[in-house]
């Protein structure tokens, strides 16, 4: 089993549903979902398939601990957080994979984002030797180094960004043509400011990350 606890729009934002619906599946329901008519969408998408549609705030770890002590800690995590207004969103290029991110920062989440860290370190396993050599495929900085051993995981603490991943790396070619397309399927919805209110457990058990629980913030 891996666990990770990632802060996904309620079921009942119209973002959640289309989310889902690019990447093909809802990680609540378990569900396939038929994507928009764009080329090559299935393949584009596999690997942002495997996890839904989310951004990350703890990167999935295998438990030392059970799963219901890690539940325990996001459920503390949640309690001790305010709730807070997340800014519009806007498709974004992150190093060749499309992602939704931030208009403009937001505080309040990259500290929910460390805080999550923080708190659940405790339940990691150490990683294998693969695992690390897998974090250390694309070349890390010296300071993503550091957070690689220290918390299993390169991008964390002011290494951390949001984003909520959409593609595989894309050339050129490819992103100029996806990106239209993400505007018109996300249009609105990624406009409106709303309001992060809960965060989420997703585990995977051999296949596809689903939500496991969710914990009102506050």
């Amino acid at each position: 089993m891996r666990a990770a606890i990632y802060w996904a729009p309620k079921a009942s934002d119209q973002l959640w549903a289309l989310g889902s619906q690019w990447l093909g599946r809802d990680a609540a329901a378990g569900a396939t979902l038929k994507q928009p008519d764009v080329p090559n969408i299935v393949e584009l998408t596999s690997t942002a398939r495997l996890y839904g549609f989310h951004c990350t705030l703890r990167s999935p770890m295998r438990l030392a601990t059970s799963l219901d002590e890690f539940c325990a800690t996001a459920e503390h995590i949640a309690q001790v957080s305010r709730s807070f207004t997340l800014p519009a969103l806007e498709p974004r290029d992150f190093g060749g994979f499309l992602a939704l991110g931030l208009t403009v920062p937001c505080p309040e989440i990259h500290a929910l984002a460390d805080l999550c860290v923080r708190e659940s370190d405790r339940h990691r396993a150490p990683l294998a030797p693969a695992e690390a050599a897998r974090r250390r495929a694309p070349g890390l900085s010296r300071r993503q180094e550091a957070m690689l051993r220290r918390w299993g995981y390169p991008y964390v603490m002011e290494e951390w960004f949001f984003h909520t991943t959409l593609t595989r790396r894309l050339n050129s070619v490819e992103r100029d043509s996806v990106v239209p397309r993400v505007v018109r399927h996300f249009g609105d919805s990624m406009a409106t400011p709303r309001m992060v209110e809960e965060i989420c457990v997703f585990t995977q058990m051999g296949g596809d990350f689903l939500i496991a629980e969710r914990f009102a913030l506050g």
